[in-house]
Parts: C-alpha cells; structure tokens; sequence
C-alpha cells in the first residue's frame, strides 16, 4: 500500500510539473511588458510587494519574498538610486533599514502592471465565458489543497451580477447532478426575481458565500407567508467548496438574522433526494414538517417541508 501511494504521489507530482511548464509558458505572454520595461520578473515581484505592503524592513521583504538577501541588497541598490524605492534607517537600530515605493517607484510600477493585466486581458478573452467560470474555478481548487496559508471564506450580501449567477448555478447544478429540467431554473428564477424586486429589508435579506472572489454559496432569508414564519430559500455550495464549512455558515447567518428580524418560526422547502441537505438541516434542528409526492422537475420526489422554532 505504502509502495503504490507513493507511486500515486510520484505521478501527481509529474503530472504538476507538466503543468507548471505549460503554464510558466502561458504566463509568460503576460509579462513581457514586464522586460520590454527593463525589469526581470524577481524585481517585478520586488516592486509589487512594496507596492502591497508600504514600508518593510530589508530582512522581512527578503524573508517575505525568499530571496537572498545579498541579492536583494544589490537589487534594492539599484532601485533607490533610479529614484524607484526610499531607504530610512531604523533610529533605534542602524543596522536595520526600511524600505517603501516612491513617487516615482508607484508610477513605474502601476504603468508596467497595467501592462501585464492588458496583456492577460487580451489572452483570456479568447477564452469562452463558460471556460473562464471552469478556469477560475479550478484555480481555486488547486490553491485551496496546496497552499499552506489557505484563504477562507466569508459571507456577504450580493454584487452586481451575483443574482443572475444564483439562477445559473442552481440551474447547472441540479441539472448535472440530478438531471432537473428547466422548471427547476425557471422555480428559482422566480424567487431570485421576485426578491431583486423588493430587495434588501428588515425582514428579507440575500447572503453568498465569497472564497477568494469567486461565489461559492447562496442562503436567502424571506417572509413565508405567515408573518410570524421565515421561509429559508435558494441555498446552494458549489461542489468544489463542500466541506469547507460554507453551508453550515450560510444557515447559521440565515437563523440569526431571522431570530433578529421577530420571525418565530423558519420553514423550508427541499426534496428527499437532497441527503447531504438534510443532515445539515437536522444538524440545526430543523425537522420535517410534512411530505408530498412531486415530479414537477422531471422525477418522482418526495416534497418536504421542514421547519424549528427560532
């Protein structure tokens, strides 16, 4: 077992290596704005990171960049005397020395950024809208396993934009992973739409789940149609996030809020098919309320409403 997991692990490993080829590759188009300005992509990373940061002392950008810090040194040399980065010696400590973009040093560096996101622009918009949604999102995944700072995610109400992707997700999903027919897109058209109406209130609030930029989950708080009863609507985790915890935050945030607005009661509405919704529902004392036989999306479910008191 041992010999054939470190077997799987030899060909992952290759595997990403053929993919950093291909990609340093791809990238590389991005950057040539970067040597066309006389720069080397290290202090590229230099200017970028002083740009992000402000100041930092010299050993902390070195460590921060894992860069020699000799080389860095010499780097900085020339950087301080083109006028591009300001060197101040710590009052307390000579030996210690911080460094910040100047004037000038934030101008470079913004006309030679510009230069490699328009250059990125230009290559990706080759890229159909549904690979671009496909890219992004694996990108996400790939960071997510591999880095050892992982991003997390946090809750927010909707952007511009955000509405319409609810509608398409929950479409895209359900469709491929239990074979829904368009009644179910045009279901939760009907509720994004009637919500966009009326928006934003005291009793009616939206929530998605941002990982890194991306949108990754949906919970919507509503009135039912009791006015002491919340109706908990159009919860969604894209496959990729499952198990990061998205779920349970969006119910969580989708109860206090209801408790916080006077409702009573929270009621929702889902399938028996939905096994893994159902035990974060149970998990939050959610029980089931009463059951119906359905087949309005194309397949013969068990309608379930459940319901706690809040």
């Amino acid at each position: 077992m041992i010999d054939e997991a470190a077997g799987g692990v030899g060909e992952v490993a290759e595997r990403v290596r053929e993919f950093d080829r291909f990609f340093s590759d791809y990238v590389a188009v991005f950057h040539r704005g970067v040597t066309e300005a006389g720069y080397t992509a290290t202090q590229f990373r230099v200017l970028r990171w002083l740009d992000r940061v402000g100041e930092v002392d010299a050993s902390g950008l070195a460590a921060g960049l894992e860069l020699d810090p000799g080389y860095l040194s010499r780097l900085v040399s020339r950087f301080v005397s083109e006028g591009l980065v300001a060197r101040r010696r710590d009052v307390r400590d000579g030996r210690r020395h911080f460094l910040s973009l100047t004037d000038r040093g934030r101008s470079v560096y913004a006309e030679v950024d510009e230069s490699v996101r328009r250059r990125a622009v230009e290559s990706l918009s080759r890229v159909g809208p549904g690979a671009l949604v496909e890219v992004t999102r694996a990108m996400a995944v790939i960071e997510g396993r591999l880095s050892s700072r992982r991003r997390s995610f946090q809750l927010r109400e909707p952007f511009a934009g955000d509405l319409g992707r609810i509608v398409t997700r929950h479409a895209q999903v359900y469709a491929r992973e239990y074979g829904w027919s368009s009644r179910y897109e045009a279901l939760v058209a009907t509720i994004v739409a009637d919500y966009a109406a009326e928006g934003p209130s005291a009793k009616s609030r939206l929530w998605v789940a941002d990982y890194g930029g991306d949108m990754v989950g949906s919970v919507m708080c509503v009135p039912d149609d009791e006015p002491s009863v919340a109706k908990l609507r159009v919860l969604l985790v894209e496959p990729y996030a499952r198990g990061m915890g998205v779920g349970g935050a969006l119910v969580s945030r989708c109860l206090s809020f209801a408790a916080d607005a006077g409702y009573r009661r929270i009621r929702l509405w889902t399938v028996n098919r939905l096994t893994e919704d159902a035990r974060l529902y149970r998990r939050f004392g959610f029980v089931v309320e009463s059951e119906t036989q359905t087949s309005m999306f194309g397949d013969e479910l068990t309608a379930q409403t459940w319901s706690r008191e809040l």
